[in-house]
């Protein structure tokens, strides 16, 4: 299923700035980067499960949040691009 990741990360600290990096670098582990703070990831209920327990416990309740939208397996007809920085489909194989 295709689940969107969100987050706000206070950055007002140098804690709070490593926290962003490490709420984003565990998202680029699971997903397709489409905008600053938000993430496209293909996974399953289990891995999904996971990857929010990871993330909340990252982050500081009291000052960040998360947002986790699930599209399902029919995304497609559910998003629509439109300027810079196209999509692709995340289900293909990628070539680095």
């Amino acid at each position: 299923m295709l689940v969107l990741i969100t987050y706000d990360v206070n950055t007002e600290t140098a804690a709070s700035k490593n926290r962003l990096r490490k709420v984003a670098k565990q998202c680029m582990n699971y997903g397709q980067r489409v905008q600053n703070s938000v993430f496209e990831c293909n996974m399953d209920v289990a891995k999904c499960r996971q990857v929010k327990a990871i993330l909340e416990d990252l982050i500081d309740k009291s000052k960040d949040s998360l947002r986790f939208y699930y599209l399902g397996n029919n995304y497609k007809n559910k998003v629509e691009h439109v300027g810079a920085k196209p999509g692709f489909d995340v289900t293909e194989t990628l070539i680095f």
